[in-house]
C-alpha cells in the first residue's frame, strides 16, 4: 500500500517508505555488501597499476642517481686528466740538446756557436745561411750552427736531430751544459747564438 493508496486518516505502514524520501542505515548495526566482481577487479588493476608507477618512479630514480654519480664521476676524471696535463706542459718543459756542427755536419767544440765567443773573434751572424761566420785566418771562413736534438763526438758526424730551431715550451742546452733557449710558458729565451 502506498499514501496514495491508503485509507484515509490512516498511515502507511512504517516499513514502507513515502516516494521521494530517504531511509538512513544505523552506521552500528548496518553491515556492508560485498563488493561485486566488476568493482573487484577494478580495485585490483587499480592497486596493480599504483605498484607498476611506483616502481617505475623508483627505478627511473635510481638510473637517474647513476647517470649523476657517471657524470660526477667523468668530471673528476677530465678535472684530473686536465691538471695532470696542465703540471707537464707547465711543470716540466721539453728539453733538447744542442750540438755546435760546422757547414759539413762534423761536431765542432761549443765555443764556435757561442754568440760572446765569436763575436769577440771578429765573427757574426749571416741571417740568410743561419751560419755562424768566423774568420779563421787569411781568407779562410768557418760556418757554424747549432743541430737540435742530435748527437756525435767532437770530430765525428752529427747523427739525427734537425737544425730548425725547436718553439715553445722547449728548453735548450749544449753537451756543455749552457742553456741556449729557455723554454716555459710557451715563452722561448732569446738564443745565445742568435739564430
Amino acid at each position: 500500500m502506498t499514501e496514495d493508496t491508503a485509507p484515509e486518516g490512516q498511515q502507511p505502514p512504517a516499513d514502507h517508505a513515502a516516494r521521494g524520501s530517504m531511509r538512513f542505515q544505523d552506521p552500528e548495526s548496518t553491515k556492508p555488501r560485498e563488493p561485486t566482481l566488476a568493482e573487484q577487479r577494478a580495485r585490483q588493476k587499480a592497486i596493480a597499476e599504483e605498484e607498476e608507477r611506483e616502481a617505475a618512479q623508483a627505478e627511473a630514480e635510481r638510473k637517474a642517481a647513476g647517470r649523476r654519480k657517471v657524470l660526477i664521476g667523468s668530471g673528476v676524471t677530465v678535472g684530473l686528466v686536465g691538471m695532470v696535463a696542465a703540471w707537464y706542459l707547465v711543470g716540466v718543459p721539453n728539453e733538447t740538446t744542442a750540438v755546435c756542427t760546422d757547414a759539413n755536419g762534423v761536431v765542432v767544440p761549443d765555443d764556435n756557436c757561442d754568440e760572446t765567443y765569436l763575436t769577440s773573434h771578429g765573427g757574426h751572424y749571416n741571417a740568410g745561411t743561419g751560419f755562424w761566420i768566423l774568420p779563421l785566418g787569411g781568407n779562410a771562413y768557418g760556418q757554424y750552427r747549432y743541430n737540435y736534438g742530435g748527437s756525435g763526438r767532437i770530430g765525428s758526424t752529427v747523427v739525427g736531430g734537425s737544425y730548425t730551431k725547436p718553439s715553445g715550451h722547449t728548453t735548450v742546452k749544449t753537451t756543455s751544459g749552457k742553456t741556449v733557449q729557455r723554454g716555459g710558458f710557451g715563452i722561448s729565451g732569446k738564443s745565445s747564438s742568435g739564430s
